[in-house]
């Protein structure tokens, strides 16, 4: 037999902080890795595709020889205006019906986000649907 026999003191205070700090870096450890690793998004997390490519764009059109733009301010997902671009006091003077039809065709397709189901009136049907076509295809231009 060894006539070297240790004997080891352990005081009951000393094991318990010893297991709190252990306990303690597995738990700050696991959280490192939590925090740390890549992101995989969910399908639900994913982005939506914006619809529009944000900016303004212009589309032309012909009222008596002079040309008349009509510009239409979009952001990433919404419509936000619609007005004119320069446009020449004679044309203002010449087709009164203009201005207040194009307001009215602002305020409802921004409102609605869509070209779908806008009303005009009778007045102006013809100026309505002309500035509609235009718009039409100032937005399709700002699709992505």
């Amino acid at each position: 037999m060894s006539a070297k026999t240790k004997i080891w003191v352990f005081h009951m205070k000393e094991l318990i902080y010893t297991a709190v700090f252990i306990i303690l870096g597995i738990v700050f450890l696991l959280l490192m890795v939590f925090m740390f690793s890549p992101d995989k998004k969910m399908p639900a997390e994913a982005e939506i595709p914006s619809r529009y490519t944000a900016g303004i764009y212009t589309a032309s059109m012909t009222l008596g020889g002079n040309p008349v733009e009509i510009a239409v301010t979009v952001d990433e997902n919404y419509i936000s205006s619609i007005r004119f671009r320069q446009l020449d006091e004679t044309i203002s003077a010449m087709y009164p019906l203009m201005e207040p039809a194009l307001e009215s065709l602002s305020g409802q397709i921004c409102e609605s986000q869509s070209l779908d189901n806008i009303s005009y009136s009778e007045d102006s049907q013809y100026t309505s649907l002309m500035l509609l076509s235009a718009i039409r295809t100032a937005l399709d231009k700002a699709e992505n």
